[in-house]
């Protein structure tokens, strides 16, 4: 026979109460606590990372920039006067010598001006020629006329004297005197003047011929300039060196290169017909940033690479303006060139702007800018590495100096870790 038990319903209601609030409360703890735990620290593989060690002494500063070798001396050969092209006897790349015709033009105008002005010379020349004939033939009429005009003067002036003779003595009237003396000084007088148109003739004859001859000059100088400009219709290169091109180089920011130039082609006079350079003396023109291109003075030494052999240089110019953020130098080269270097090879140049003495530095990391604040995980014994405040100072092309943040003999990270970005600690593998 059962036998009911008093308040069993109610213990184990109980009993349940109070599991209930235990589980609760291990959840609630176990909650509390899993809160609490600190986010476990990433991996990093250390072959997948590029440390560097913190170092102290001299830093050599450069700045570097790409660019290309071009000619120091260029020459432009322009049309000399407008013409239609009737031959090119050279195409690009060929050796020039200073006689080398590098292509003929054809312009009958030209042509027909240089034959007018050798015609116009002749003629300059026959008219000089018949005026000193002329001149010559008047020369001598006039001293004939004054050797007559001096001959009855002479004879006028002793039969003056005679009459005046006769008349002391009673031969002759006195009238007969007078009339011999008046007729004498009247020939004396004629004689002075024929005496002083000779004087002149000889100056005036010079003068005549000289300008003559100044028409004759001028009819010879555009002959010359005529006949110049005939010879000119065969292009000719006056420079050695090689042809870089024939025709213009295409407009500065054009895609599309200039047409090259055909036979049958018209040019005007003026249009670049031909460029020559010289390979042997050749420069480097570098494309440096605005930023770095602020320290570079001229004369700094350089050293320009051309994937063949590095050249010491010197800089010898820099562009005053800037173009797409960057500021050509000219770098003159020191060195032998290597085998292989031609105008337009693509070169990679550094320049020395200055040596920092004793300072703290680093290889230059992918974030380093100069004068800069930056973060940077440093490796501890451990291979925990947390992230650290750097601040950078001058920078170079491959090393950057640490004003702050940093210790002699640090080891910190210096590649690329955005992707752990969320994260102040890391620990290498």
């Amino acid at each position: 026979m059962d036998v009911v038990r008093k308040g069993a319903g109610r213990k184990r209601l109980i009993k349940r109460i109070v599991i209930g609030v235990v589980l609760l409360g291990c959840i609630g703890g176990v909650t509390w606590g899993v809160t609490r735990l600190k986010p476990a620290v990433p991996t990093v593989e250390r072959s997948t990372i590029w440390p560097d060690t913190v170092k102290k002494g001299d830093m050599l500063r450069q700045v570097r920039g790409l660019g290309t070798l071009v000619p120091e001396d260029v020459l432009w050969i322009p049309a000399p006067v407008d013409g239609r092209i009737t031959k090119i006897n050279v195409l690009a790349g060929a050796s020039m010598k200073p006689d080398t015709i590098i292509l003929e033009l054809e312009n009958p105008d030209v042509q027909l001006d240089a034959v007018k002005a050798e015609f116009d010379l002749k003629a300059a020349e026959a008219d000089l020629t018949n005026l000193r004939v002329t001149l010559a033939s008047t020369t001598f009429d006039k001293k004939a006329a004054a050797a007559t005009v001096n001959s009855d003067y002479v004879q006028a002036k002793l039969a003056a004297d005679r009459d005046k003779q006769l008349e002391k003595a009673g031969l002759v009237p006195d009238l007969t005197m007078q009339l011999s003396s008046t007729k004498a000084a009247e020939l004396a007088t004629r004689n002075d003047i024929e005496e002083s148109r000779l004087k002149i003739i000889d100056q005036s004859t010079v003068a005549q011929i000289e300008a003559q001859k100044v028409k004759v000059e001028q009819f010879r100088a555009i002959y010359a300039l005529k006949k110049k400009q005939v010879d000119e219709l065969q292009v000719r290169a006056g420079y050695t060196g090689i042809l870089q091109q024939l025709g213009a180089s295409a407009a500065a920011g054009s895609t599309t290169a200039a047409p090259p130039l055909e036979v049958g082609q018209k040019v005007m006079a003026g249009t670049i017909l031909a460029k020559i350079a010289q390979p042997q003396k050749l420069k480097a023109d570098l494309k440096i940033t605005e930023t770095e291109a602020k320290d570079i003075a001229l004369g700094q030494p350089a050293e320009i690479d051309t994937r063949n052999g590095v050249i010491p240089g010197k800089v010898i110019r820099i562009d005053p303006a800037s173009v797409n953020g960057t500021v050509t130098v000219d770098v003159q080269l020191l060195g032998a060139l290597p085998q292989g270097a031609r105008p337009d090879l693509s070169v990679d140049g550094t320049i020395e702007l200055e040596k920092l003495h004793d300072v703290l530095y680093i290889q230059r990391p992918v974030f380093g800018q100069p004068n800069s604040d930056a973060t940077i995980f440093l490796i501890g014994k451990d291979g925990i590495c947390t992230r650290t405040k750097v601040k950078f100072g001058k920078a170079s092309v491959n090393a950057i100096e640490v004003v702050g943040g940093l210790r002699l003999g640090d080891q910190v990270i210096l590649s690329d870790m955005n992707q752990w970005d969320n994260h102040n600690e890391i620990k290498l593998n």
